[in-house]
């Protein structure tokens, strides 16, 4: 089973940016779809980002789009979340999530431990 390791969080300022990763493990990470969610406190997981299996298509949420781009690097079964602008609503535990096809539709195996980012206002 693949496991998946978030990391890069941290306490940032309102306006500042950070690069998350997520590592995965085994050698299936090129063949499946992949995205970000996330989870702040006392609130629902939420989508906000997937890729396809090449890279070549990404979807975001609204409440991101034009300040997050997801990327993969295949070579090195390692996926990216680029966070510009961030906001204080941005604050919650990021997690990365594998699909169970080339393109992205829902989430399938067991979720990492996550990674906190902070905003600060």
């Amino acid at each position: 089973q693949v496991q998946l390791a978030e990391s890069g969080g941290g306490l940032v300022q309102a306006g500042d940016s950070l690069i998350l990763s997520c590592a995965a493990s085994g050698r299936t990470f090129s063949m499946y779809a992949m995205a970000w969610f996330r989870q702040a406190p006392e609130t629902e997981r939420e989508f906000i980002a997937s890729i396809n299996w090449s890279g070549g298509n990404t979807y975001y949420a609204d409440s991101v789009k034009g300040r997050f781009t997801i990327s993969r690097d295949n070579t090195k079964n390692t996926m990216f979340l680029q966070m510009n602008s961030l906001k204080p609503e941005d604050t919650a535990v990021y997690y990365c999530a594998r699909g169970n096809a080339r393109t992205w539709s829902f989430p399938v195996g067991s979720w990492g431990q996550g990674t906190q980012v902070t905003v600060s206002s």
